[in-house]
């Protein structure tokens, strides 16, 4: 868990202090194309010129806000609708039906359809990625909520006649923090996948925005003769993704009393 949080704060650190030392990741200088890493150029140029470190270093602020933006949003709705289906019966039905249909669809192929609707930015990603993920909050927080329902010191709070709004804050909220935080990283690392997927097949944010999926996209064709144009950001993106798992194993580990007890 340390490493992964190490990573991550390091990551978020440089991006974003990127204008400080990073450059311009705009501007193109074709006198300059495909140079290898240099002292000046740390990541070498892409095809255009630009530089491909500062271009790796900002597309880290993409990836970062659309993965912990996604997480708060899908975490923050599934958390709501959850508590309701879980508690009231009647809306239970109703709402597990809806989530059913949504986790039919896959969830690229939803993204991609929504974007392809709309104006490409970085809303509409960050948009198309969070409404995949509500639905397997929405399970999660229910089967919380349904086993806490049970227990005796609810069932006595509802006997009491205590308000619902009071039962579920104070009794059941708090038995679904845990399992949250962990279901949150591994939806943050998600959407960073898919962000940079959609970004590689040129339905994600607008090409003149440096991510990690375009500039894979972008330098593809130049592989064999510029290989560091795809690896540098394609080895920032595996190395978030796996920070970010790393980050939420070692959460579910702390958290989970069972696993907490055998450490």
């Amino acid at each position: 868990m340390a490493v992964g949080g190490a990573i991550l704060v390091a990551v978020a650190v440089l991006s974003v202090a990127a204008p400080l030392f990073a450059g311009d990741a705009l501007t193109m200088k074709p006198a300059e194309r495909l140079r290898p890493p240099s002292g000046v150029n740390w990541f070498g140029t892409d095809h255009l010129g630009r530089d491909v470190f500062a271009r790796t270093v900002y597309g880290a602020r993409v990836s970062l806000i659309v993965g912990l933006t996604v997480a708060i949003l899908s975490v923050s709705l599934g958390l709501l609708v959850g508590l309701l289906a879980g508690y009231f019966r009647r809306v239970d039905a109703v709402v597990m039906r809806l989530m059913d249909g949504l986790m039919s669809i896959p969830g690229i192929l939803l993204a991609i359809a929504l974007v392809a609707l709309t104006r490409a930015s970085v809303t509409t990603v960050i948009a198309a990625i969070t409404i995949p993920e509500i639905p397997r909050v929405v399970r999660l927080v229910r089967s919380v909520v349904l086993s806490v329902r049970e227990a005796p010191y609810v069932e006595a709070a509802i006997s009491g006649g205590t308000p619902v709004p009071r039962i579920l804050m104070r009794h059941i909220l708090p038995n679904t923090v845990a399992p949250l935080i962990v279901q949150a990283t591994y939806i943050c690392a998600s959407a960073i996948l898919i962000e940079a997927g959609l970004s590689f097949l040129g339905a994600g944010t607008p090409p003149e925005i440096p991510t990690w999926g375009n500039m894979i996209a972008q330098s593809r064709l130049f592989l064999s003769r510029a290989p560091w144009t795809i690896f540098c950001p394609g080895i920032a993106l595996a190395l978030v993704v796996l920070a970010v798992n790393l980050l939420g194993d070692g959460l579910r580990d702390r958290l989970d009393p069972r696993l907490a007890r055998r450490m």
